[in-house]
């Protein structure tokens, strides 16, 4: 047994860091790597819950034969396809050839399609349970958090729950796996970044599994797939950032996200931001859209309540990444912000228009009519730039008071 890996009592972390990788998914930078989290239940009966890349298997057979030695594993519990987490069942099955794979309906198409991978196989339904022992799991399916196959299971003997992708976060685990043992500082923007860009789509199903796990007992460690495994008061704190995420709940607060050629419509920006400023809205989150990453962005924009666009006309288009935003916002089904627009042109305005049909197909709340500015500022348009964000300021304080 190796007493470095106890998360509690028997079960134990045997998962491994990628600090290679920029781009998660290739698409979304992980400046502080990942972690792919796996999990040993050393028992009477040996479980293997969730597996990691197959680029890191050698590492990760290590990692288990420190706990288990030579001894076999019995089931490897899947909650969760994507081949970050499933990349090593073919390997595991080569060198444990009895072992059992338990999943559910959804699982088995997928395994044999990725991997080739057919037999010894548990289904399971909603609620099932397996007896290892001392530690008893059941299990709970949670589709569509975020593919469809994806379950949770917990150990209702030392109240472990094992989630999957839900409630994971960018960022690899650094010495300590736990999170009494490391600065959790840093995770906590990269559990709203991971949460925002890979699961937001998904508020409804996220919202479904939570009142799934309110009939559980108290839930006293939280092992994600990704990033630190959770303790104490910390886990009713990720399950409350889980919740407000996918309620698309936010703070008071603006983002200001825009592109701009030669300047002439970020200086639009400023002057809206400086007037929110001056009446008194204290987060201003300002994206040039051609430096941030997009991935940034929309996490912000599911943190705060005001979100504001301006784009020039571009090819009588919008500017290609505020086309990209808006993509990226309508494809997380956002809801319930207050919004705001303006845009700018030189001879055939068209940016202002395409922001309306964006803003009407939206529903989200417009707080101004627009700003179209033609070549550049003048008097005229930096009045209106103010007006602008006095609007989205002032809707935004009618929430203070509730």
């Amino acid at each position: 047994m190796n007493p470095k890996s106890i998360v509690k009592g028997k079960i134990h972390y045997v998962g491994v860091n990628d600090r290679t990788k920029h781009l998660f998914e290739a698409i979304w930078p992980i400046p502080y790597g990942v972690s792919y989290n796996s999990y040993l239940i050393d028992d009477e009966v040996v479980a293997l819950v969730d597996t990691v890349d197959v680029c890191y298997f050698e590492v990760y057979l290590r990692k288990i034969r420190s706990v288990i030695g030579e001894r076999p594993i019995q089931y490897l519990i899947i909650n969760h396809m994507e081949p970050d987490h499933s990349g090593s069942i073919r390997l595991i099955k080569e060198h444990y050839p009895n072992i059992t794979i338990v999943g559910n309906k959804q699982t088995f198409g997928m395994i044999e399609g990725f991997y080739g991978v057919h037999g010894n196989c548990m289904q399971v339904v909603d609620g099932d349970c397996l007896d290892l022992g001392y530690h008893k799991l059941r299990f709970y399916l949670t589709p569509m958090v975020h593919w469809p196959e994806t379950m949770m299971t917990f150990d209702h003997t030392d109240g472990v729950l094992f989630s999957g992708d839900a409630f994971g976060c960018f960022g690899t685990v650094d010495g300590g796996f736990m999170d009494s043992c490391i600065n959790t500082d840093h995770y906590w923007g990269e559990m709203t970044r991971y949460y925002s860009n890979i699961v937001g789509k998904y508020g409804t199903p996220v919202q479904k599994a939570l009142n799934k796990l309110n009939s559980l007992l108290t839930i006293e460690v939280l092992c994600s797939t990704h990033g630190p495994v959770w303790t104490d008061d910390n886990v009713c704190k990720v399950i409350e950032v889980y919740d407000r995420l996918s309620r698309y709940d936010a703070d008071e607060g603006v983002v200001i996200a825009y592109g701009s050629m030669y300047g002439n419509t970020e200086q639009m920006a400023e002057a809206i931001a400086a007037e929110l400023s001056a009446q008194g809205i204290r987060n201003i989150v300002m994206h040039n859209l051609s430096k941030s990453h997009q991935s940034y962005v929309i996490s912000d924009i599911f943190k705060y309540k005001g979100l504001i666009v301006g784009s020039p006309t571009y090819n009588t288009q919008l500017f290609p990444a505020v086309e990209e935003l808006l993509s990226k916002i309508s494809g997380r089904d956002v809801k319930g912000r207050y919004f705001g627009y303006f845009g700018s042109f030189a001879w055939a305005g068209t940016a202002v228009k395409h922001l309306t049909e964006f803003a009407e197909k939206s529903k989200f709340e417009v707080v101004s009519a627009p700003v179209d500015m033609k070549c550049g500022m003048s008097d005229a348009v930096y009045e209106q730039c103010e007006a602008l964000g006095a609007a989205m300021a002032a809707r935004l304080k009618q929430d203070r008071n509730g």
